[in-house]
């Protein structure tokens, strides 16, 4: 199922907005508001199409509160009302959605009803379902025969979405762009170069261009857009003139595209929530009903063969926005391959998924890139290390390897583990490719565990480090810091001299003081283990209360 806010989300502003949010409502129809119906049904979507005035929405609010329905739409200014927005809250029922003035509730049907459909059907696109992309197609061929010339669709990301059959007219920069579905780099620079990007993404208004190098064709280039966003456009090779009325079906076809390219949109928003929900729970649960397989139908992909590792992902930027860190390690990913990428949100944090494949099943490409498949680890030590070189603030770390489900909740609270101890300054990632390992950092995260267990006050139990402590503070002494460097080193004190810029002898006759101020058995192993766990719970180093400088004479006899 998918929530109210999945829906908006994924169709964007220019067509919905959410004034008043209502958790996370779930949404599996549309209905229609006649006057004195019951508002709806619990888990529907609400359309006021009728509502004429302030009494009218603030009536159908109550009706789909009452049949607890998962959220009502309405249009300017009804949506935007004050009081409207204010019972709605009061009523703590149904989410409040605005519908742009300019949009068609036909439309918004439309769009909807695809988009609950496809979340809540099975995923049949490999069977040859028809759906937007062949109505894709289709519009292609209709625009290709207003304007007798070859079209290409492309979204706002220079890919191309279709093309038209007929692929008379051509040129290079088009022949590469349909067989490798997207626009080559050479191209878009030449296009840039004259402007067409940055008119297309502010106006609706047709765009000319010249022929250019490389017998590159003029072109006609029709901008597709919804509610003031820029989704994509129409390309066809054609020079002026095209007569006026032919351009003005142009611009119908890009009005009833727009549709198409928002419920595509709408279906991929839509299929990575429902597939990063679905992850999500897997995670946090360790539960798969079936062999590998996610948990319920539909969007969300089969586990690959494991063992597997449950990575956390770190950045520096958008920082408490794991929304923003979703787009932008999805995009890294994409870009190194990982088209299916398995991510999701957990507590506030980004995890991923990846394989670990057993020793002896390493597969080395031409490059020398050991374990280059995408998805698995030896990948992303790869990607790691690419990015992290440029950008330091990038890394991932990674739980122990989990060899079957019910074991992916513990990697995935070690990698959580790791995250926050390397956020909060206390596991560096300096040496590293910007990927660390549980087993590389086993030792700094059971002294974390043992420290955060002990506490600093609670923790000392009635041990000389109270005492000691007292004595620092009064006295200005660094007994804390002198039996600290002693446990460093193993009790060696030219190593521990070293440490703290002393003489050895000054060394020794401070133990021999500290033991006179809180009398201490150095000789039990496991006195030392508690002395220094409770000396890193209290945040006590082997430098602190020193000043580097000279190492200091011998004390007096």
């Amino acid at each position: 199922m998918i929530t109210v806010t999945d829906l908006v989300d994924s169709l964007g502003a220019g067509f919905l907005r959410t004034v008043v949010a209502a958790g996370n409502a779930e949404v599996h129809d549309v209905a229609l508001a006649e006057p004195g119906d019951a508002g709806g049904q619990p888990g529907e979507l609400v359309l006021g199409v009728g509502v004429t005035d302030r009494a009218e929405a603030l009536a159908l609010l109550e009706r789909a509160a009452r049949a607890a329905a998962g959220g009502v739409v309405l249009k300017s200014p009804f949506a935007g009302d004050p009081q409207v927005a204010r019972a709605t809250r009061e009523l703590a029922g149904p989410a409040l959605v605005e519908l742009q003035p300019h949009t068609s509730w036909a439309h918004v049907v439309w769009l909807l009803r695809g988009v609950i459909d496809r979340a809540a059907a099975p995923d049949t696109s490999r069977l040859g379902t028809p759906g937007p992309h062949v109505d894709l197609f289709a519009l292609a061929d209709a625009a290709a025969e207003i304007i007798d010339a070859p079209v290409t669709v492309e979204d706002a990301q220079s890919r191309v979405l279709a093309y038209s059959a007929r692929q008379d007219t051509t040129d290079p920069a088009r022949v590469s762009t349909i067989v490798g579905r997207r626009v080559p780099p050479e191209t878009l620079t030449h296009f840039r170069a004259g402007g067409v990007f940055r008119r297309l993404a502010r106006s609706s208004d047709p765009i000319w261009t010249p022929a250019g190098p490389d017998g590159t064709l003029p072109r006609l280039i029709i901008p597709v857009r919804a509610g003031g966003e820029w989704l994509g456009s129409i390309w066809a090779v054609v020079g002026p003139p095209v007569p006026e009325e032919r351009i003005r079906e142009l611009r119908d076809v890009a009005s009833v595209l727009a549709l198409h390219l928002l419920r595509l949109r709408a279906e991929a928003g839509i299929a990575r929530r429902v597939s990063t929900g679905r992850l999500r729970v897997t995670l946090r649960e360790g539960a798969a009903p079936g062999p590998g397989a996610l948990p319920g139908p539909g969007a969300a992909p089969s586990l690959p063969a494991g063992p597997w590792r449950v990575v956390a992902f770190g950045s520096p930027y958008e920082a408490g926005d794991v929304r923003r860190q979703l787009d932008l390690w999805e995009s890294v990913v994409r870009r190194f391959g990982w088209h299916e990428p398995l991510l999701t949100d957990l507590d506030g944090l980004l995890f991923g998924l990846v394989t670990e494949r057993p020793r002896g099943r390493r597969p080395v490409t031409a490059g020398g890139m050991a374990d280059a498949g995408a998805g698995t680890l030896g990948w992303l030590r790869h990607v790691l290390g690419e990015v992290h070189a440029r950008d330091a603030g990038l890394y991932a770390v990674a739980g122990c390897p989990a060899h079957s489900p019910d074991r992916l909740p513990r990697s995935t609270a070690e990698a959580g583990e790791l995250h926050r101890l390397v956020a909060a300054g206390l596991l560096p990632l300096h040496g590293t490719t910007g990927l660390l390992l549980m087993e590389d950092a086993w030792d700094a995260v059971v002294v974390e565990r043992a420290t955060a267990a002990i506490g600093i006050d609670t923790g000392l139990l009635g041990g000389p480090l109270a005492v000691l402590r007292a004595h620092d503070e009064e006295h200005g002494t660094p007994y804390r810091a002198t039996l600290a460097a002693w446990l460093d080193h193993f009790g060696d004190p030219q190593s521990a001299a070293r440490r703290l810029r002393i003489h050895p002898n000054t060394l020794r006759y401070r133990l021999r003081k500290l033991d006179e101020v809180a009398p201490v058995d150095l000789s039990s192993p496991r006195v030392r283990l508690a002395l220094r766990l409770q000396l890193t719970a209290m945040g006590t180093s082997s430098t602190q209360g020193e000043t580097p400088g000279p190492p200091s004479p011998p004390p007096r006899p």
